[in-house]
């Protein structure tokens, strides 16, 4: 298996690069204006990422097509699945982070939904990723929790949420990943950030309500070696190019 990218993500690190990476919802984007949208992103995009927790069947390979076809009048950016099903997964993407959703106690989003994806990766020829995905509560009934039936991990408690991270590692991840869910109206907090940083030796990835240049550098600052935005960007002036 090809760990290029992985690879590159580890270099970014170790030089001191911060990775952005913006995520696409099938459900949500309008393939007829890929282009304008690449033209949008922020300059310091280093990722995209295409997934949602409810995609309808088909719609993931239909946008990824159409980025790839697109995005070679732009700089070449990696597309990354973050699939919230297997049914989500395409071999037209460059990476899959296979994910297991490590803070709820729902075996169908821990193994199930790994073990179903098998058929779909034993002739894939992406590089896959082992994440490790930890729900955080962001103060609203995010589309994860509700699909997935788990509850997410309080704030409050952090000593279980760097628990919960350092498992992950000592399981195979490679990444791990904190989620305040979209839409969410709070962002994982620095100290929890913080803290998980402290103690994991392998890249964190932190999402879930970054709205503003504000917020995401204060993710930078408490250790996030990359930040996932949604499309909120495109509402921001800062965010516009």
């Amino acid at each position: 298996m090809d760990d290029s990218f992985y690879k590159y993500f580890q270099k970014n690190i170790a030089a001191g690069k911060k990775q952005l990476a913006i995520l696409i919802d099938p459900d949500k984007f309008d393939i007829s204006e890929t282009e304008l949208f690449l033209h949008k992103i922020p300059n310091d995009t280093t990722h995209l990422f295409v997934g949602g927790s409810t995609v309808e069947n088909g719609q993931t390979e239909i946008t990824v097509k159409a980025i790839k076809k697109a995005i070679k009048t732009k700089t070449e950016l990696p597309i990354f699945l973050f699939p919230g099903d297997f049914s989500q997964i395409t071999n037209e993407a460059d990476v899959l982070l296979f994910l297991s959703l490590l803070s709820g106690r729902n075996a169908e989003y821990l193994i199930g939904q790994q073990v179903k994806s098998i058929s779909k990766l034993k002739n894939s020829n992406f590089e896959i990723i082992p994440t490790g995905y930890i729900l955080i509560d962001g103060g609203n009934n995010s589309a994860v929790s509700r699909v997935t039936n788990t509850q997410p991990l309080s704030q409050n408690n952090i000593e279980t949420i760097v628990d919960t991270a350092i498992a992950g590692q000592y399981m195979g991840a490679k990444l791990i990943y904190l989620e305040a869910g979209s839409g969410a109206k709070n962002v994982v907090n620095s100290k929890i950030i913080s803290e998980v940083k402290k103690n994991i030796s392998i890249p964190l990835i932190v999402g879930g309500g970054i709205r503003s240049e504000e917020q995401k550098k204060e993710a930078y600052n408490a250790g996030a070696d990359m930040v996932v935005m949604g499309t909120a960007f495109e509402e921001i002036p800062k965010f516009k190019h």
